[in-house]
C-alpha cells in the first residue's frame, strides 16, 4: 500500500506513528480521538499503512498504544479497543487509554477491560494524561500528552512521499540500467560497431543519487520528522523501521549500475580523453618549464627592509596564483589519467604513465621551487624584522646613553644602571637571533636551484649574502659601541654613587662637628678645682680638639673629591652645595668656641697656681717669704681670679654674631662659687699672716691711695678728651682698676680692724 493511495486519510491523522519508544524498546502507536464520529474504516487502513513500516524484528518487541479518548465517548474508545484485536492482536503489549478529566463509569470500565482481558491477548490500562509518564518516559511522549518529543504530522507525511516516490523513482532507473549496460557489453564484443549512444536513461541518475543521499542524510539524522532541536526527537523511518536499510540499498544498487553506466560512457570517450589529456599534458609542462621557471629566475632577491620583504611576499604570491591555475589542471589531468590507467586498457598504460611521470616531475619540481622561494622570502622576513626590531633597541639603548644623567640619589642610579644591563642583555639576545636567521637564510639561499627547460640553473646570490653579511656586521658594531657606552656610563654612574657618599658622609661630617659643638659647650664646662686637673682638662681638650680636626678634615676632604668628581662627571649643577659653608661656619664655631675654652683652662690653670703658691708658702713649714714677692702673688690671685669671674659671664660670640653660653647658669655658678671660695682663702691666709703689719701700713696708705685715684681719674678725663691718646686707654683702665683694687683692700683692712678693735 502507497501513501499516495490514501493520502487523503493519511493526512486526517487518525493514527501516527510519533517515533518514541517504551520501556521495552517497543514503538508507540497513537490514536487521537476527536469529538466527530471516526469512520474505522479509514482508521483500518491507516493502521495497516502504518504496520506495514516497522521491521519484522521491531514488530516482535510489541507496540504500546495510546488511545486517547479524552475528547471522545466510552463507547468509540471500546471499538476502537477492540479493533485493535483484529488489526494487531500479537504486535500489541500494551494499550493505554487515556481518559478525560470527567471520568467514566469505573464500574462499567472496569469490568468490561477485565472481562475482555484474556479474550484480547493485552493488557488496557486508563490512565489520565499526567499520570502517563509512569509507563512511558516524558521524553518519548509527544506535546499533547505533557512529553518532549516533537513530531509534525504533516511533514512526516510529506517525507513518506518523499521515499516512496525515491523508491519507485530508483527502482525504474535501475532497470534501464541494466538493460543499457547488457546492451554496451554486447557492442564491446564487435568492436568495429560504434556503441548506442542515443540510448539514455529516462531519468538523470544524478538527481535520483542526491535525492536518495538527501533522504538517507535526513534518515542518519534522526530528522525525518522535522525536528530541529527543539525538543528530542525520533525519526519513525530509522532503520527500525526499514526505511534506512532500504534506501541504503537501493542507493547501493543505483550506485553500482551508474558506476557500469558511467563506466560505459567513459569506454566512449576514453580515445577523444586521451588526446585531449595529451595537449593540456603539453601545454602544462611547456609554460611551467618555460614562462612559469623564468618568473622565478628574475625573482631571487631578499630585499633590504621588512617592507622590501613584504613586497616580495606579494609578488611570490602572484606567481604562486597563477601556478596554482596551472598546478589545478595538472591535478585534474592527473586524476583524468588515474582514472584511464584504472580502466586497464594496455595498448594506453604505456603512454598515459608516461605522461603521467612528466606531468608529475615538472609539476613537483615546479612546486619544490615554489616552495624553496617562499621559505627564504618568510626567513628574509623574519630575518629583517629582527634586523628592525635589533635597530629599535639599539636606538632606545643609545638614546638612553645619550640622555643627561641626573639621578636624586644612589638608589635611582643602581636602578637606572640595572635597566641599562637589561637593556644591554636584550640586545645581545637580539643580535644573537639575527645571526641565527642569518645563519638559516644564508643556508636556505645556497640549496637553491633553478630548473630551465630541463637544465639545473645556478643562481647568483652573492648580493644576497653580502646584505645579510652587512647587515649583520653593522648590527655587531652598533652593539659594540653601546657596550662601550654602557662601560662609560657604568663608570660615570659608579663615580656619581660615589658623588653622593662623598656629600653624604660630608654631611655626616657636619653633623659630627656640630654634635661636637654641642659637647663641647653643654659638658666641657669644668675648670678644676687645683692647678693638677686643670691640666689633665687642657690634655683632654686637646684630644677633644684632635677628633674635631680630623672630622674637619675629613669633611674638607670628602668635599675636594666632591669637587673633583663633579669636575670628572663635567656636572656644573652639582657642587659642594651648602655643605662647605656649613662645615666652614660649623668649624669656625667650634674654633671659637675651642680658643674660649682654651683661655679659660689657661686662666684657670694660671689662678690655681697662683692660689696654690700662695697657700703653700703661708704653711706654717715653709717659713715667711718676703713681703714684695708674697704681695706679688695675692695680687696675681687676685687679678686672675676676678678676670675669671668675669669671663665666666662673658658668651662665645660666634663670627655670625650669634652668642651661646657654657653650659647653664647654674653651671657656671658653680665655678664661679669655687673660684670665689679659693680667693676668699687665699686672703684669709694672708690677713692671718699679715694681719698686725698690714693694718699699720694700710691705714699710713689710704690717704695716699685716695690721693692717687683722684690723679688717675684726672688722667682718665684728660685721655677721653684727647683722640691720639686712645691706644693707651686700656693701659690706663687696668691700672684704675688696680688701684680699685687696693683702695677695696684697704677699707676691707680697715674695717677688720675696727672690728677686731
Amino acid at each position: 500500500m502507497d501513501a499516495t493511495n490514501i493520502l487523503p486519510i493519511l493526512k486526517k491523522r487518525l493514527a501516527f506513528l510519533s517515533g518514541g519508544k517504551d520501556r521495552r524498546s517497543g514503538l508507540i502507536l497513537t490514536i487521537p480521538l476527536c469529538t466527530e464520529q471516526t469512520s474505522m474504516e479509514e482508521l483500518s487502513s491507516t493502521l495497516d499503512y502504518l504496520l506495514g513500516i516497522p521491521s519484522d524484528k521491531c514488530k516482535a518487541r510489541g507496540f504500546t498504544v495510546i488511545v486517547d479518548g479524552r475528547k471522545s465517548q466510552w463507547n468509540i474508545v471500546k471499538t476502537v479497543v477492540l479493533m485493535l484485536q483484529n488489526v494487531i492482536p500479537a504486535e500489541v503489549s500494551l494499550v493505554c487509554v487515556v481518559k478525560p478529566d470527567e471520568f467514566w463509569d469505573k464500574k462499567v470500565t472496569h469490568f468490561c477491560f477485565w472481562k475482555e482481558k484474556d479474550r484480547l491477548g493485552f493488557e488496557v490500562i486508563l490512565v489520565s494524561a499526567n499520570k502517563l509518564t509512569r509507563y512511558i518516559e516524558p521524553c518519548q511522549l509527544t506535546d499533547e500528552f505533557g512529553g518532549s518529543l516533537v513530531y509534525d504530522h504533516i511533514d512526516w507525511v510529506n517525507k513518506r512521499l518523499v521515499f516512496e516516490k525515491f523508491t519507485k523513482e530508483s527502482s525504474s532507473l535501475l532497470d534501464e540500467l541494466v538493460v543499457i549496460n547488457d546492451s554496451e557489453k554486447s557492442s564491446q564484443l564487435d568492436k568495429e560497431r560504434p556503441p548506442d549512444c542515443n540510448f539514455l536513461p529516462s531519468l538523470d541518475p544524478e538527481t535520483v543519487l542526491q535525492t536518495g543521499h538527501e533522504l538517507l542524510s535526513e534518515l542518519q539524522q534522526r530528522r525525518f520528522n522535522g525536528a530541529e532541536g527543539g525538543g528530542v526527537a525520533w525519526s519513525p523511518m530509522d532503520d527500525e523501521l526499514l526505511a534506512q536499510p532500504q534506501v541504503m540499498k537501493l542507493l547501493d544498487s543505483l550506485r553500482e549500475q551508474y558506476t557500469k553506466y558511467q563506466e560505459v560512457c567513459r569506454q566512449r570517450s576514453k580515445r577523444s580523453q586521451l588526446e585531449d589529456i595529451q595537449t593540456k599534458v603539453m601545454q602544462v609542462v611547456n609554460w611551467l618549464e618555460g614562462p612559469g621557471t623564468e618568473q622565478l629566475r628574475t625573482q631571487w632577491g631578499i630585499g633590504d627592509s621588512i617592507r622590501a620583504s613584504q613586497a616580495l611576499q606579494q609578488k611570490h604570491e602572484e606567481i604562486e596564483s597563477q601556478h596554482s591555475e596551472w598546478f589545478a589542471v595538472y591535478v585534474e589531468l592527473n586524476q583524468q589519467i588515474a582514472a584511464l590507467l584504472s580502466a586497464g586498457d594496455e595498448e594506453d598504460l604505456v603512454e598515459l604513465k608516461g605522461l603521467q611521470q612528466q606531468l608529475s616531475d615538472v609539476c613537483y619540481r615546479q612546486a619544490s621551487q615554489l616552495e624553496s622561494r617562499q621559505n627564504v622570502l618568510q626567513s628574509a622576513h623574519e630575518f629583517h624584522g629582527t634586523a628592525q626590531d635589533l635597530s629599535q633597541q639599539l636606538d632606545g639603548l643609545l638614546g638612553m646613553l645619550c640622555a643627561d644623567v641626573a639621578p636624586a640619589d644612589g638608589a635611582a642610579i643602581q636602578q637606572t644602571l640595572k635597566h641599562l644591563e637589561e637593556k644591554l642583555k636584550s640586545v645581545e639576545g637580539a643580535l644573537v637571533g639575527l645571526r641565527e636567521k642569518g645563519q638559516v637564510l644564508m643556508d636556505q639561499m645556497s640549496n637553491q636551484t633553478s630548473w630551465s627547460y630541463g637544465k639545473d640553473v645556478p643562481i647568483d646570490n652573492k648580493d644576497n649574502v653580502d646584505h645579510i653579511q652587512g647587515v649583520m656586521e653593522d648590527m655587531q658594531l652598533r652593539k659594540q659601541r653601546c657596550e662601550d657606552m654602557v662601560d662609560v656610563r657604568r663608570l660615570k654612574m659608579l663615580q656619581m654613587v660615589q658623588l653622593f657618599k662623598c656629600e653624604e658622609d660630608a654631611s655626616q661630617a657636619v653633623e659630627w662637628l656640630g654634635e661636637l659643638l654641642d659637647a663641647l659647650l653643654k659638658t666641657h664646662i669644668r675648670l678644676g678645682d687645683d692647678s693638677q686637673e686643670t691640666k689633665v682638662l687642657l690634655e683632654k681638650h686637646k684630644k677633644f680638639v684632635d677628633v674635631a680636626q680630623s672630622t674637619y678634615d675629613y669633611g674638607r676632604q670628602l668635599l675636594q673629591a666632591t669637587v673633583v668628581l663633579c669636575q670628572s662627571l663635567r656636572c656644573s649643577t652639582r657642587s659642594s652645595g651648602d655643605t662647605l659653608p656649613r662645615l666652614n661656619r660649623v668649624w669656625k664655631q667650634f674654633t671659637v668656641t675651642t680658643e674660649e675654652r682654651v683661655h679659660r683652662l689657661e686662666m684657670a690653670c694660671s689662678f690655681h697656681t697662683a692660689a696654690e703658691k700662695v697657700l703653700v708658702q703661708a704653711s706654717p713649714d715653709q717659713g715667711d717669704l718676703p713681703v714684695e714677692v708674697e704681695q706679688e702673688t695675692y695680687e696675681e690671685v687676685e687679678t686672675v681670679g676676678k678676670a675669671l669671674l668675669d669671663r665666666l659671664t662673658v658668651p662665645v660670640i660666634f663670627p655670625d654674631g650669634s652668642e651661646q653660653y657654657f653650659g647653664s647658669p647654674g653651671d657656671m655658678a658653680s665655678s664661679a662659687e669655687h673660684i670665689r671660695d679659693k680667693m676668699k682663702l687665699v686672703e684669709d691666709r694672708k690677713l692671718t699672716l699679715h694681719e698686725e703689719d698690714e693694718e699699720d701700713e694700710d691705714i699710713e696708705q689710704l690717704p695716699y691711695q685716695q690721693l692717687q685715684y683722684e690723679q688717675i681719674h684726672d688722667q682718665d678725663e684728660e685721655l677721653h678728651n684727647d683722640e691720639e691718646l686712645q691706644d693707651d686707654q686700656e693701659l690706663h683702665d687696668e691700672e684704675i682698676q688696680d688701684v680699685d683694687n687696693e683702695l677695696q683692700d684697704g677699707e676691707e683692712l680697715e674695717l677688720e680692724n675696727e672690728t677686731d678693735t
